[in-house]
């Protein structure tokens, strides 16, 4: 099979984990017989510091022009530190969600045994929690209009804007993922306060009946939280909004023990994007010491969702439960007493094993 993919490694450690990513990738297809075409392209501040735009029209083409795009991360201290920027490196990340059409995050939360005792949470709570997290992309908050500040720089707004077609289609998708895996679908919003939420949950009140086999619950965000930490082999699949759902798939990464570990899947209209859910982390940018298993997981998310490859996808996860297992592993998740491995030595170690 003939794959074509568009690498956006961006900024901090993105290039140096997409790197990673990349021979794993290239692992997998040599040993399964795939004929691989990939182009990089700038996105963040990269592609700010070298054309002034955060998604440079022609990092657009090649994203539409190619079976999938993986993508590293994107973000940098001067912009962060500066509110009064104009042109900030999320605006890309932004602006790519939008004319890729990419509506749904998934974000798949497993933990490994040999991690347990990296979770701050107690290993009886964690251990054999599997669940699935969806997350609109491209309403809400984040992309509601009016948004600014007044004149006088003293008063600051954002809109929460969503329509029944935006809600409907995340819900079905989180439906379609319910059916596959055990059934259990979890809704959360904030009904009891905003107007948003309520057209939600109408919305899904309304669907649920049309999948009568799979469980529907109700939580609010709130309490969802608190459940993610209390009970976490709860959940099967849980859907919602995009700013509850940026702020709760981070809370769940604490689950596996690192944010180096969560993989994600960004899908929609066009090409979808595939991306560790970890930033940029820039004050570890150029040392050689980031984790790098969670883009090789989402290498695994690519050949399963863009391509339709699922013993590749499996061959590569196999790969990382033996660096797991053995303890070739960065700084972040290394057993306490024992040699961390560079990002490198972790990357040369899962291609070994693919």
């Amino acid at each position: 099979m003939k794959l074509n993919i568009a690498l956006l490694p961006g900024d901090g450690i993105g290039p140096e984990i997409i790197e990673q990513g990349l021979k794993s990738v290239k692992a997998a297809c040599a040993k399964f017989g795939h004929e691989l075409h990939y182009k990089e392209a700038l996105a963040g501040a990269a592609a700010i510091d070298a054309t002034g735009d955060p998604y440079p029209e022609e990092t657009h083409r090649l994203c539409m022009e190619s079976d999938a795009v993986f993508f590293g991360a994107i973000g940098h201290p001067k912009y962060d530190n500066d509110p009064s920027a104009r042109v900030r490196p999320e605006q890309g990340l932004l602006a790519m969600r939008k004319r890729l059409g990419l509506f749904a995050n998934i974000r798949p939360v497993t933990t490994f045994p040999s991690l347990l005792h990296r979770s701050p949470l107690r290993s009886h709570l964690v251990e054999g929690a599997d669940f699935l997290c969806i997350r609109e992309l491209t309403g809400g908050l984040y992309f509601g209009r009016p948004q600014g500040r007044s004149e006088d720089g003293n008063t600051a707004y954002d809109t929460c804007v969503y329509t029944r077609q935006e809600i409907d289609r995340i819900l079905r998708l989180a439906y379609r993922y319910a059916q596959r895996r055990r059934r259990k679908l979890t809704v959360v919003d904030k009904a009891n306060v905003l107007a948003t939420s309520r057209l939600w949950r109408q919305v899904a009140q309304e669907m649920g009946k049309e999948y009568p086999e799979v469980e529907t619950e109700y939580m609010f965000v709130d309490n969802a939280a608190m459940r993610l930490i209390q009970w976490p082999k709860s959940f099967d699949v849980m859907v919602t909004e995009n700013m509850f759902g940026d702020i709760l798939t981070d809370e769940a990464s604490v689950i596996t023990g690192s944010l180096g570990m969560l993989p994600s899947a960004s899908i929609g209209l066009h090409t979808s994007v595939f991306e560790p859910i970890h930033g940029s982390y820039p004050q570890a940018a150029g040392k050689n010491i980031a984790n790098p298993l969670a883009t090789i997981l989402s290498a695994a998310l690519m050949f399963e969702s863009a391509f339709r490859l699922p013993e590749e996808a499996k061959a590569i996860r196999r790969a990382v439960d033996a660096a797991v297992e053995s303890g070739i592993v960065t700084e972040d998740i290394a057993h306490e007493g024992s040699r961390a491995c560079s990002t490198s030595e972790v990357g040369d170690f899962v291609c070994s094993q693919i």
